[in-house]
C-alpha cells in the first residue's frame, strides 16, 4: 500500500480546473472545488462548488478527473476528460440571487465512469470544515490563509494538480464586509481564481484567543472567492468580479491583491434543495 496522503496531498485533489466555452467560441477558466450535500448517514450528494459568474454563458464546460488506483490510491497520471454541452444550465443557483455560488451534481459523471469500470479520485470538502461562530469568535482576526485554484489557468496539466497560494485575512472573517456574509482577503487573485476555496489551513500549531496549540492541527473553509476590489487609472476603485478570461478592456483595472470571500456558511443554504437526493 503507498503511504497515505498528507493534508496538503489530500486539499490538492480537493478542486477541479473548470475551462468554459461561450457560444461565440470565448474561453474562460475557474476554479471548483468538491463537497458533500445532504449527508445522511453514509448517503450524501457530491457536487462541485464555484461561482455563478464562472459557468454563466457557458455553452461548453470541460473538465478533468482523475483515475482511482485498485489500491483505492490516486492514480496521478491517468484522468478522464469531460465535456458537457449546455453547460450553464447544469449548475443549481445559490437560493439567494445576489450570492455569487452554484453548485452542480456530480452523480451522473460517477456512474458514467462507473459503467466503464473505472472510478474516481477526489476529496470533498462538507460542512465538519466549515468554522462555526465559537470557531470564528475564537479567532485573532489576523490569520493566515490558503487558496487551492488555476490563476490565469495556470495548473499542472500532467498530474492534473492546482496551484497553492498564501495570503492573510484582511477584515475578520468573524463580521460581515459591508453587511454582507463575506471578508476580505491580502492575496494574489487573478482571473480563473474565481471559485477558489480559501481555507485557515494549520497542520503544525496555531494561536487562538485560548491560548497557543504547537502541534495541533486546524484546517476550516473559511469561503469562497469571487470578486476583488480593483482602481483604474484614473484612480476610481470598483469591486469587480474575477474574471474568468484575459480580455481587452477600454479602461485599465489594476488589481490590488485584495479578494472578496462569501463565507462558507452560506453552502447551507443549498442543503434542502438536495435533501431529496442523497
Amino acid at each position: 500500500m503507498p503511504p497515505p496522503l498528507s493534508p496538503a496531498e489530500q486539499l490538492a485533489y480537493s478542486t477541479v480546473r473548470i475551462e468554459t466555452v461561450a457560444i461565440n467560441g470565448a474561453i474562460g477558466t475557474g476554479t471548483g472545488f468538491f463537497y458533500r450535500l445532504a449527508e445522511t448517514g453514509d448517503k450524501h450528494v457530491p457536487v462541485i462548488v464555484t461561482n455563478k459568474h464562472v459557468v454563466a454563458g457557458a455553452a461548453k464546460g470541460r473538465f478533468r478527473l482523475t483515475l482511482r488506483a485498485a489500491d483505492g490510491s490516486p492514480d496521478r497520471l491517468n484522468h478522464l476528460n469531460f465535456e458537457i454541452a449546455n453547460f450553464e444550465q447544469r449548475w443549481t443557483a445559490h437560493p439567494d440571487g445576489s450570492t455569487d455560488l452554484c453548485v452542480m451534481p456530480i452523480a451522473p459523471l460517477l456512474h458514467q465512469a462507473a459503467s466503464q469500470n473505472k472510478s474516481f479520485f477526489f476529496i470533498t470538502l462538507d460542512k465538519s470544515f466549515v468554522p462555526t461562530p465559537a470557531d470564528l469568535e475564537e479567532m485573532l482576526g489576523l490569520e493566515e490563509v490558503v487558496m487551492v485554484g488555476y490563476p490565469n489557468g495556470i495548473w499542472d496539466e500532467t498530474n492534473n494538480f492546482p496551484v497553492f497560494r498564501r495570503g492573510v485575512t484582511a477584515s475578520h472573517p468573524l463580521h460581515d464586509w459591508n453587511g454582507k456574509q463575506e471578508f476580505l482577503i491580502d492575496a494574489a487573485c487573478f482571473p480563473g481564481s474565481s471559485g477558489s476555496p480559501v481555507l485557515i489551513f494549520n497542520t503544525h500549531g496555531y494561536q487562538s484567543k485560548k491560548g497557543t496549540f504547537i502541534g495541533a492541527s486546524r484546517i476550516k473553509l473559511l469561503g469562497v472567492l469571487y470578486a476583488g476590489p480593483q482602481y483604474t487609472v484614473t484612480g476610481e476603485i470598483k469591486i469587480i468580479m474575477v474574471p474568468t478570461s484575459n480580455v481587452p478592456i477600454a479602461v485599465s483595472h489594476i488589481p490590488n491583491n485584495l479578494g472578496i470571500i462569501i463565507k462558507s456558511s452560506k453552502l447551507a443554504a443549498f442543503e434542502p434543495l438536495f435533501a431529496d437526493a442523497a
